[in-house]
C-alpha cells in the first residue's frame, strides 16, 4: 500500500514539472520581450535567449557556418584572380625576354658588321629586312629605299664571321623599303668562277636549297668542295665576294650537253635578317 502511494506521489510530482516548465519558459519569454533595451539588460536577454531558447542557438550557429562558407568563397575568387593576373605577368615577361634577346643578337651581329674595314672600300648602307611575302620565300622586303639611296640592281651583301657574303640583289625600290631577290630565286644569275679549278661559268637559282653553274667546259675539272666567288666578268657585283661551294658536278657522258654543277650556297635564305646594300657608285666603281 505504501509503496502504491510512493507511486503516485511521483507521478502527481513529474505531472507538475511537466506544467511548470512551459509556464517557465512563458514567463522568461515575456521578460525578454518586455525589458527595455538597454546595454546590461540587452547583455541579459542575449544570454538567456541563446540558453533556452534552442533555435536561437541554431540560427546562430548557421549564420556563423554561412559566414565562414562566404569569407571561403572570397578567399578562393581572389586566390584564382591573383592567379590569373600573376600568369598573364609570367606570359608578358616571357615576351619580352624573347623580344630582349633577339635585340641583344641582332645588335651584337650588326656591331661586328661595322666594325669590319673591307680592303675594297665598299660604300653603301646597312638595312634590316623587314617582311616575306609569303607567296614570294626567296626575296625580302628590306627597311631602306630610295630615299636612304638604295637603288635597282645594287648588290646585296650578308656577312658571316666577319667575311662578306653574296646574298642577291635590289629589284625594285620604294621610298623607303626596297625588294631583294634571293640567290635562290629562280629570276636570280650571277657571273661566277671557282677558286682551285678557275672556271667561269653563269649561278642561277633553282627555287631550292642548291644553285645551279651552267656553261661550264665540256672537261671541267671542277671538284666538290670547291669555293665559289663572284666573277670581275660581272655587270652587278664586285668580284671575289663568296657565293658557296661546289656540292657536286654533273656531266653527259654523250657529250651532247654541258656539264653543269650544283652549288650550296653560303647565304641561306632563312638566315638573311641584315643586308649591306652596295651604292651605284660602288658598282660603277668597281668596273
Amino acid at each position: 500500500m505504501q509503496r502504491k502511494t510512493k507511486r503516485k506521489n511521483q507521478i502527481s510530482q513529474i505531472s507538475r514539472r511537466r506544467k511548470i516548465l512551459p509556464a517557465v519558459f512563458v514567463l522568461l519569454s515575456l521578460l525578454l520581450m518586455i525589458l527595455p533595451l538597454e546595454s546590461p539588460v540587452a547583455s541579459v536577454k542575449a544570454l538567456l535567449s541563446y540558453i533556452f531558447i534552442p533555435q536561437i542557438r541554431l540560427s546562430h550557429a548557421t549564420l556563423e557556418y554561412g559566414d565562414g562558407v562566404s569569407r571561403t568563397i572570397r578567399e578562393l575568387l581572389d586566390t584564382h584572380q591573383e592567379n590569373e593576373r600573376l600568369k598573364a605577368e609570367m606570359s608578358q615577361l616571357r615576351l619580352q625576354n624573347a623580344q630582349a634577346k633577339e635585340i641583344f643578337a641582332q645588335n651584337e651581329r650588326l656591331t661586328k658588321a661595322l666594325n669590319i674595314k673591307s680592303p675594297r672600300g665598299w660604300n653603301g648602307i646597312w638595312a634590316k629586312t623587314a617582311y616575306r611575302e609569303p607567296t614570294q620565300w626567296n626575296s625580302v622586303i628590306i627597311d631602306k629605299g630610295a630615299a636612304q639611296g638604295v637603288q635597282e640592281r645594287a648588290a646585296a651583301i650578308s656577312l658571316q664571321e666577319g667575311q662578306p657574303i653574296l646574298a642577291g640583289v635590289v629589284v625594285e625600290t620604294d621610298e623607303n623599303t626596297a625588294k631583294v631577290l634571293l640567290l635562290q630565286d629562280e629570276d636570280f644569275s650571277a657571273a661566277v668562277y671557282t677558286q682551285e679549278s678557275a672556271e667561269e661559268g653563269l649561278l642561277t637559282g633553282g627555287g631550292s636549297a642548291m644553285l645551279l653553274m651552267k656553261y661550264l667546259p665540256v672537261l671541267s675539272k671542277i671538284k666538290p668542295g670547291e669555293k665559289v666567288y663572284t666573277s670581275a666578268s660581272s655587270s652587278i657585283f664586285p668580284a671575289g665576294i663568296l657565293v658557296g661551294e661546289v656540292d657536286a658536278l654533273e656531266t653527259d657522258e654523250s657529250f651532247s650537253s654541258a656539264p653543269f654543277a650544283y652549288v650550296k650556297p653560303q647565304a641561306q635564305a632563312p638566315s638573311v635578317r641584315e643586308l649591306f646594300i652596295l651604292t651605284r657608285q660602288e658598282n660603277e666603281g668597281k668596273k
